[in-house]
């Protein structure tokens, strides 16, 4: 039998020869508004020829059977050209020409290579120029449209290193755009264009597949005939994207994958046939990258995905919605990604000049909201516990255009904003400052297009000068008293218990233990405990009162030992600085006095544990996508993250399920954070009994193989909807089940998978992926770190990227993880 491997690459190895309709050397295509003719392939399902634009027309290759005329390439769409241009073949180039004569665009085969013969709309979507001289179907070709993409690729299409897409401007504007696609180094990064220009800035995404070893660094990109997209490295193995499932191919529809004008590789499908007298349908996102491209940018350079000043957010069909702040307008209606412009002019020399929060207030207003951020841009930070405090220093500072409250910290920033994104945390308060309507400064500075525009400068400057002195003398007093009074509030904050010495970068906020017991109305709801602490639920109200609130969970540790405060600073800075759809988002933290709390966002489906080990267990394809997407969360921490993780205790019951069942990964307070050169470290025994690896008992230096261990006994757990140990099968002599990794590899080497779930239908069904996933967590939890795969590795195999190998069948099972010793499901160790 074939490979999962082979069938995968089968259709781009043994790629059909497509039909063609040969075009002939001087033949031509004329723009104009009428039906104007075009080049088909043999089949009609691509067409080549002219797009109109308005008055204009775009010489491009699109989908010739289906209403919406998708647009697959483009010659020129910087400059699309006028009525009466023409496109015409000739043994040495396609040249396209304006209507005067003049060369616009042309395609030619490179210097010294053989005169054209003719040219060919192929069915796969590739247009060529070819030679006679060729001595196979394709090895003729002089040119060809595959090899020159602009934003979009399709099946049977691959992508050598060295080639960039560039994303349309606008859903319409076929110009080059403000995203880039590049495959180079080894790796598909997504990266932001500064235009105007080509030059790029940071990555927001990025396949990780570069390796300094050229046999396993990423080669060529494919889109195969099956429309699974992926990677193939120099040794010819497969590399799956991150972030990017297998897709279940159906012939009856066309596959493209387009670099979208908001920043997303997207791929699309569309059925081949419909109803053409009924309703048209549309092109459905299969699948797209980034994950979240609101939270996806953090960069110091470009204004992020919805430009400057602009608020990105994620609709529900996960594609990126822009807004406007308050007190502000779109800059470009026709472009939802061009930002947003302040509707009158805001900064120093628009302000008030006497530095007074009253005269301020004539002119300004603060507008606030809650749940978005923009998370760079600031210049000041202020330890303050009065919200009214910061946005005074605000008001009175012409710098500050927006002032970010989180209940003790004051950040200030500067126009213009960037990064803007909706954010799941209601405890931030942005507050806007805008200019009033129809107002004039103290200083006399008029409103934009007011009355006073024509104040002659001479005038301004004798107001500037005549009040110099009042107005540093103004300062001065106020910038003593605002000095003294921050002072004051910050002894008696410390005096509170405030101030536990802990700096936290970003927009966690920092609580009072007061906040966080009235919060959780003296601790009273329980929702689970661990070996560090016990967590409750809570409501946190927002700034703004009312009863409604935001719902969360609170993490107390029961001890300060020395050991407890260093566990409480890594859970706070390892979930602080990570983001991915599969961990749990941390809100705030409190570190005061003694106490030590942690605040995440509440899941209200509890957790895996509770939901694995109930009378009605999770249906197969929802614990199917619960188990990969712990996968994806752990190479996440261990390969992605700027510092690499360790969770040290990988078990269902740290493993949260929020409103959509999605599996998010807590518990970071055992976390182990490596060192950029460093992938081992020393510590002490971690982790919960039947989920330990072994080699956590021999003294020895651990690495992340200690969470693939956890993770195998745990994917059995998710297969089974049982505990990795249950003792008391073996009073009720069953104890060959006792131990679940061991009672797993007897299956596998008999044969019998199918005991595994019962008499469950759907596992059943879907025997070949249950046999599969059962080796997988049988090679994870292989004594031997060595021997076990990486988390890249396991999601690989997972996905079906990579074959999974054969197991040994040794005499007993010694090469499994020492499970015969293992005692007890659930009590943690110290």
């Amino acid at each position: 039998m074939a490979s999962f491997l082979h069938l995968l690459l089968l259709p781009f190895f043994i790629n059909p020869h497509f039909c063609t309709a040969n075009i002939t050397l001087s033949s031509s295509l004329t723009a104009d508004d009428g039906t104007n003719s075009i080049w088909a392939s043999p089949s009609g399902d691509f067409a080549f020829g002219f797009t109109q634009l308005n008055n204009l027309f775009l010489l491009s290759i699109w989908f010739n059977k289906i209403p919406s005329r998708t647009v697959v390439w483009s010659a020129n769409p910087q400059n699309p050209v006028p009525k009466g241009s023409k496109v015409q073949l000739s043994s040495s180039s396609l040249g396209l020409t304006d209507p005067d004569g003049r060369l616009v665009w042309e395609a030619k085969p490179a210097v010294g290579s053989s005169p054209i013969s003719y040219a060919s709309m192929l069915d796969s979507g590739n247009f060529v120029l070819v030679s006679n001289t060729s001595t196979s179907p394709d090895a003729g070709y002089l040119w060809e449209s595959f090899r020159n993409p602009t934003d979009t690729i399709l099946p049977n299409q691959t992508l050598n290193l060295g080639t960039t897409l560039y994303a349309k401007l606008t859903e319409t504007n076929f110009s080059k755009g403000r995203f880039a696609l590049r495959f180079s180094n080894g790796s598909l990064d997504l990266l932001p264009v500064a235009r105007p220009g080509d030059s790029f800035y940071d990555r927001y995404y990025t396949s990780g597949t570069y390796s300094s070893n050229p046999s396993e660094t990423g080669n060529r990109l494919v889109f195969n005939g099956t429309a699974q997209i992926y990677i193939v490295k120099g040794s010819g193995d497969v590399a799956p994207l991150r972030s990017w499932d297998f897709v279940t191919y159906r012939q009856d529809s066309y596959y493209r994958a387009t670099l979208d004008y908001n920043g997303l590789f997207t791929e699309y499908s569309h059925p081949r046939n419909f109803n053409a007298g009924g309703e048209n349908p549309s092109w459905l996102p299969v699948q797209s990258v980034p994950d979240n491209i609101c939270l996806a940018f953090f960069h110091e350079y470009g204004g992020g995905p919805c430009g400057f000043n602009g608020i990105c957010s994620m609709g529900d069909s996960s594609r990126p919605s822009c807004s406007c702040p308050p007190g502000y307008a779109s800059a470009d209606p026709a472009d939802a990604l061009a930002g947003c412009r302040p509707n009158s002019p805001q900064g120093c020399g628009f302000g008030v000049l006497d530095n007074n929060v009253e005269d301020a207030r004539k002119v300004y207003e603060i507008r606030k909201v809650d749940g978005v951020d923009f998370p760079l841009n600031d210049y000041e930070k202020l330890q303050l516990d009065d919200e009214s405090v910061c946005e005074d220093s605000c008001m009175r500072d012409c710098a500050c255009g927006v002032a970010v409250y989180d209940g003790i910290r004051c950040w200030k920033k500067r126009l213009p904003l960037s990064n803007g994104r909706v954010w799941n945390n209601t405890l931030v308060r942005v507050m806007f400052k805008v200019r009033k309507d129809g107002v004039t400064t103290s200083s006399g500075f008029p409103e934009a297009g007011g009355s006073d525009g024509g104040r002659s400068k001479k005038g301004v400057l004798r107001a500037l000068l005549g009040s110099s002195v009042a107005i540093n003398g103004v300062m001065l007093l106020f910038g003593l008293g605002f000095l003294l009074r921050l002072r004051k509030r910050r002894v008696e904050w410390v005096r509170e218990g405030g101030g536990g010495g802990m700096e936290m970068s970003g927009t966690l906020r920092s609580f009072s233990y007061k906040e966080l017991e009235e919060a959780t109305d003296g601790f009273r709801e329980e929702l689970g405990r661990g070996s560090f602490g016990i967590v409750y639920k809570g409501v946190l109200r927002s700034g703004g009162g009312g009863s409604s609130g935001v719902a969360v969970a609170v993490k107390k540790l029961d001890k300060l030992a020395p050991e407890r405060e260093r566990e409480f600073k890594t859970e706070v800075n390892a979930i602080g600085r990570t983001h991915h759809k599969n961990l749990v988002t941390l809100l705030g933290y409190c570190d005061q006095a003694s106490h030590r709390l942690l605040i995440y966002e509440y899941m209200s489906n509890g957790t895996l544990a509770g939901q694995l080990f109930a009378l009605s267990k999770p249906e197969w394809h929802h614990r199917a996508r619960i188990a990969l997407g712990i996968a994806r969360g752990l190479v996440y921490l261990h390969e992605e993250c700027q510092v690499p993780i360790i969770h040290c205790d990988i078990k269902p019951h740290n493993i949260l399920l929020d409103d959509g069942m999605t599996a998010r990964i807590s518990d970071f307070g055992l976390a182990k954070l490596l060192l950029s050169d460093h992938t081992r470290t020393k510590t002490v025994i971690r982790g919960t009994r039947g989920y330990v690896a072994p080699e956590w008992f021999k003294n020895v230096a651990i690495t992340a193989k200690v969470d693939v261990y956890s993770f195998g006994v745990m994917l059995l757990e998710i297969v089974c909807c049982r505990k990795s140990v249950e003792m008391e099968m073996e009073e009720s002599g069953e104890e060959e089940k006792a131990i679940l990794t061991d009672w797993a590899y007897d299956c596998y080497a008999g044969g019998r998978m199918d005991l595994l779930v019962g008499k469950e239908e759907a596992a059943t069904e879907d025997g070949g992926r249950l046999k599969k996933w059962v080796m997988i967590a049988l090679w994870c939890v292989q004594e031997d770190p060595l021997v076990r795969p990486t988390m890249k590795r396991v999601v690989e195999m997972m996905e079906g990227y990579v074959e999974v190998p054969l197991l040994p069948f040794p005499s007993s099972c010694s090469t499994l993880g020492g499970h015969g010793s293992s005692v007890g499901g659930d009590s943690s160790w110290g």
